[in-house]
């Protein structure tokens, strides 16, 4: 599953789930990367290791394990099933897809972890043919005795490099073998591959940045503010993400290595404890970083786009197979190539500009493919019902798709192509079905009321009653059913005045109810329209009344200094020109 969709599973597990009458929450905790679990859970999981695999899976002492990770939150348990007893295959009626495949994952863990070692024995197999007139060498290990691994076993995203990672079967000396397919393949070294959400998190979790609870955040914003696409499970970084690395690198270099952050957490838990002194560590990072901005700050943007030129040139500019200069212009032979910025960001153009107007993207696409609707229209087909074509097309702000030609009194429909499609796999039916948006899902089974599904300014949506809620990414706009609609709508918004209510904490003393509510950016507290962010260090579970009330007052007091100081901006008025709506491919 995808990290937010992940988080919403987990979410509904921890909360609860209806099991034969009975609301049952599953899962003990959402957000901790503590590996500790409590005795009593410990002793059920033993049990049922015991009842279920046998005596010869239960190892002599129960195992106990500590983390690595450096500031570990480890005031919970680790994520567990809150009754061990509960099998997978005995409350799959109750679960949907989802929600199976992330508690068997969480219940195969945690019984895995309290389980008897397996025994493997690293074997060098020789075969050779029955004249002996060649001789063939497989290297591996074989399994002796399963333990834990009979229950879970991790996947990879990769299939191992090395030869004795792999699995062997139990053979003898002298054994006779049946010969199958002979396929002769060439191996060619590859490069290491590309991060994917699994193994960026593990490398994120080895360097220290970051925490659980921030994870499933920083892939979204990635692809959000599009520094990244994620083809075929894989990270491909965009021209947008080259060029902010660059910059990045090669202004602020120190502030975005690796130990920076870590460092930075360092500093942090001296400060929370009370050995550190909070204005010293403020001040010694000011006196550095201030300096490194208004440095910046003076360049002119010629010299920026200069030093930029010298760091993406490996990546802009490669080698070229003839030797030939990479940077020169292909359409007036005589110019040079460099990084220039316009209206839409970066791109690459030619020194010769206006007489020479050759442009193209930072970067090639991803092995090598040519840029899709680059240099013009692309035909799909023809519109069954009005025989106009349909062409994919590339705007200022990606692919679209338009049906027939622009006319002096009227526009083509347009749509944008959704992220999840690529440019490159378009077929026609997909286009004619995007370009027949909004559709309708069905008549809600309350209201009796339709509901539609299109794809707005921010991505694809369902409308029921006048209400919009998001699509997520592994729902399809074109394909997305009545029921999964229903489930969606039926999910709070996370609009204004529609967070979700997650205690109760009593009464102010100046009269009123005190909640927490889980808001767009994290827990808050409300009363009587005072909004008070949680601290970071603080949990929703364990705020009392008291801490409640301090910070309330301490929002307050702030809102009422900011009101005297502040001073209202007068927003300038907006031309008719820039008051014109765009076009869609826009």
């Amino acid at each position: 599953l995808r990290p937010q969709r992940t988080m919403q599973v987990a979410q509904r597990l921890y909360e609860g789930i209806d099991i034969d009458g009975e609301t049952a929450g599953l899962i003990t905790y959402m957000r901790t990367d503590s590996v500790q679990i409590a005795g009593e859970a410990i002793a059920a999981c033993r049990n049922t290791i015991s009842g279920q695999y046998g005596a010869a899976y239960l190892p002599e002492e129960a195992r106990a394990y500590r983390s690595t990770a450096k500031n570990a939150q480890e005031a919970h348990e680790a994520i567990r099933p809150t009754d061990l007893t509960r099998l997978p295959s005995q409350i799959a009626p109750h679960l949907d897809k989802d929600q199976l495949r992330l508690y068997e994952l969480i219940w195969k863990r945690t019984i895995a972890s309290q389980m008897a070692n397996a025994r493997m024995e690293r074997a060098t197999v020789d075969i050779s043919a029955a004249d002996v007139s060649c001789m063939l060498r497989a290297t591996g290990s074989i399994t002796l005795f399963d333990g834990f691994l009979k229950v879970y076993q991790e996947g990879r995203d990769d299939q191992p490099g090395n030869d004795e990672d792999r699995s062997l079967p139990n053979v003898s000396k002298g054994q006779s073998l049946t010969k199958g397919a002979v396929s002769p393949n060439q191996h060619f070294t590859e490069p290491a591959p590309r991060f994917s959400e699994a193994t960026l998190v593990k490398r994120l979790e080895e360097l220290g940045i970051g925490r659980p609870s921030t994870y499933a955040s920083i892939l979204t914003v990635l692809q959000d503010r599009d520094y990244v696409r994620l083809e075929k499970g894989r990270f491909i970084p965009e021209d947008r993400g080259q060029l902010v690395t660059a910059f990045l690198v090669g202004f602020f270099k120190q502030y975005v290595e690796y130990s920076f952050t870590a460092d930075l957490e360092d500093q942090l838990d001296e400060i929370s404890a009370g050995h550190v002194d909070w204005t010293e560590v403020l001040r010694e990072f000011w006196i550095a970083f201030k300096p490194a901005v208004d440095g910046i700050g003076e360049l002119r943007v010629r010299e920026v786009l200069d030093a930029l030129n010298q760091i993406l040139a490996p990546h802009v500019f490669p080698p070229t197979e003839d030797k030939t200069n990479p940077r020169a212009c292909t359409s007036c032979e005589n110019g040079s190539l460099s990084l220039k910025v316009g209206r839409y960001g970066a791109f690459v153009g030619c020194s010769n500009y206006p007489e020479c107007r050759y442009t193209r993207r930072l970067v090639s696409s991803e092995g090598g493919e040519t840029d899709i609707a680059a240099d013009g229209p692309v035909e799909l087909g023809n519109d069954p019902g009005s025989s106009l074509a349909v062409t994919l097309r590339k705007g200022p702000y990606g692919h679209y798709i338009q049906l027939g030609e622009a006319e002096e009194d009227k526009k083509p429909k347009r749509v944008t192509l959704p992220k999840g499609i690529s440019a490159g796999e378009l077929k026609l039916d997909t286009a004619l079905g995007l370009l027949a948006l909004p559709r309708e899902v069905g008549p809600h089974p309350e209201t009796g009321k339709k509901i539609t599904a299109g794809i707005g300014r921010y991505g694809p949506f369902l409308r029921h009653d006048g209400a919009y809620t998001s699509i997520p990414a592994d729902d399809d706009v074109l394909t997305i059913g009545l029921n999964r609609a229903v489930a969606l709508l039926a999910e709070p918004r996370r609009g204004r005045g529609q967070s979700k209510v997650l205690r109760s904490l009593g009464d102010h003393p100046d009269g009123g109810l005190i909640s927490i509510k889980d808001g767009r950016y994290g827990p808050y507290v409300t009363h009587k329209g005072v909004n008070a962010t949680l601290p970071s260090s603080t949990e929703p579970d364990v705020l009392t009344l008291d801490d409640a009330v301090a910070l309330l007052q301490a929002k307050a007091a702030k809102g009422k200094s900011s009101k005297k100081t502040g001073q209202k901006r007068k927003m300038p008025a907006r031309s008719a020109k820039s008051a014109e709506p765009k076009a869609a491919a826009e």
